[in-house]
């Protein structure tokens, strides 16, 4: 099974509008749906530069009530420059979205570009831009830019790529988030440029439990899941947790026996160890420790059980 993402359908509780820019779309007459019952999505397509979507957009959509936006490419050709010059768009008409509350970031295949391809770039305009935002997500991590910040709206922030640099992870360590209640990073492998080490996870996990808000805390598709494993088993953000996600990366018998011996994860609802390479033995001392208490405890057969970390691999890389 493929983890590697696919186009949005629903995202904000809303399902995923395409605007395709068609010429009987026009100002939210019958053929548009109520701008504020769908997320929009705008892409740019080979004949369709971005900007001549978003003029588009703006010209017949009553952006006064959109409430969700989705980008998905916004390069015609190769991207050599990430993904500021569509950041530019979005935030010089801020003022005509005073009630968007949520913003997607290139949501975008493998068909269109390998995740870890995608160039991003300073994503902190966004939340400058809609000091209102409540969700932010994106994907890839190139030249990501988080600068630290205080946003008192923020409640989502999901990242999703191959390989998260250590420069976002230690920028949201020094974010004042305080409505923050999800969220979920992608670490990914130092082979795609997730180089944050668990020093950093463990300084992000101490900034975390200063906050009383977090209820979900994804860690996920990491090469050093065993030490972020540990990192977690003793940080005292997990105790106010209602769900925890430490899928898609390398957890072996190390890791699964960090979060055993640690604190109590028996108050969650859910505990995501999805694909994992624990042995069928530990395995199943999980599922005996957790299982009787956690609703929803994930965890999928192992992709194999291996004693070499180098035979070991993340659910999305490239």
């Amino acid at each position: 099974m493929s983890h590697y993402p696919s186009h949005l359908t629903y995202f904000h509780g809303l399902p995923v509008h395409h605007f395709d820019g068609a010429e009987d779309e026009q100002d939210c007459g019958p053929d548009l749906p109520a701008p504020a019952s769908v997320a929009w999505r705008l892409t740019a397509e080979w004949e369709v530069p971005f900007e001549e979507r978003w003029s588009a957009f703006l010209d017949r959509v009553c952006t006064e009530e959109v409430v969700a936006l989705v980008i998905g490419t916004w390069w015609q050709e190769w991207d050599e420059h990430g993904i500021d010059p569509c950041l530019d768009l979005l935030t010089a008409e801020a003022h005509r979205f005073p009630r968007l509350r949520a913003v997607f970031l290139a949501d975008v295949e493998s068909e269109e570009s390998e995740i870890s391809w995608i160039k991003q770039g300073d994503v902190s305009r966004v939340l400058r831009a809609w000091p209102g935002l409540y969700e932010l997500g994106l994907r890839g991590a190139e030249g990501l830019v988080i600068e630290p910040l205080r946003h008192e709206s923020l409640r989502r922030l999901r990242i999703e790529c191959g390989g998260l640099p250590p420069e976002p992870v230690r920028a949201l360590a020094a974010c004042d988030l305080p409505a923050l209640h999800h969220l979920e990073l992608w670490l990914g492998t130092n082979w795609y440029g997730g180089d944050c080490t668990a020093d950093d996870v463990q300084a992000l996990l101490a900034s975390l439990g200063r906050r009383s808000g977090l209820r979900h805390l994804g860690l996920c598709n990491s090469d050093i899941q065993d030490e972020i494993a540990a990192a977690v088993a003793a940080a005292p953000v997990v105790a106010g947790l209602d769900s925890l996600d430490l899928s898609m990366g390398t957890l072996s018998d190390a890791g699964a026996t960090a979060l055993l011996s640690g604190q109590p994860l028996t108050h969650l609802r859910a505990l995501d160890l999805g694909h994992h390479f624990m042995s069928d033995r530990m395995a199943h001392r999980v599922r005996e420790a957790l299982g009787p208490h956690i609703p929803d405890l994930g965890l999928t057969p192992a992709r194999r059980s291996s004693h070499r970390p180098e035979e070991r691999y993340v659910a999305v890389g490239e």
